[in-house]
């Protein structure tokens, strides 16, 4: 299994991101995923997730209405499209699949 997480970077704040997470070894349209993130000093957050249909997506507070998560099946590839990205978005960001997790990605917000 294999969950690699693209796109990650500096941007100032007010930008946009967006991250990709790409699956493989596992049917990937049969399961949830789920993207995380942790800054320094603190613990690993859930930011968002995305039920296996993409029917059903879940949004930490303080990203609802700036974060949209969605998927490709057919790519095997899940997303999330951060807008109005602000200093305290920063942090390393790692999507969750199968059990398994991505290797993270720098994600930083700053003028």
């Amino acid at each position: 299994v294999q969950v690699v997480e693209f796109g990650g970077g500096l941007v100032q704040p007010g930008g946009s991101l967006r991250l990709s997470c790409t699956a493989s070894g596992f049917t990937f349209s049969n399961y949830d995923m789920r993207w995380y993130r942790q800054a320094p000093g603190k613990e690993r957050e859930l930011v968002a997730t995305i039920s296996d249909t993409g029917s059903t997506t879940y949004f930490l507070n303080s990203v609802k209405d700036r974060f949209i998560i969605s998927r490709d099946n057919a790519k095997n590839t899940a997303y999330l499209q951060m807008s109005s990205l602000k200093p305290e978005d920063t942090a390393v960001y790692y999507c969750f699949a199968y059990g398994y997790w991505g290797q993270g990605i720098q994600v930083t917000v700053s003028s």
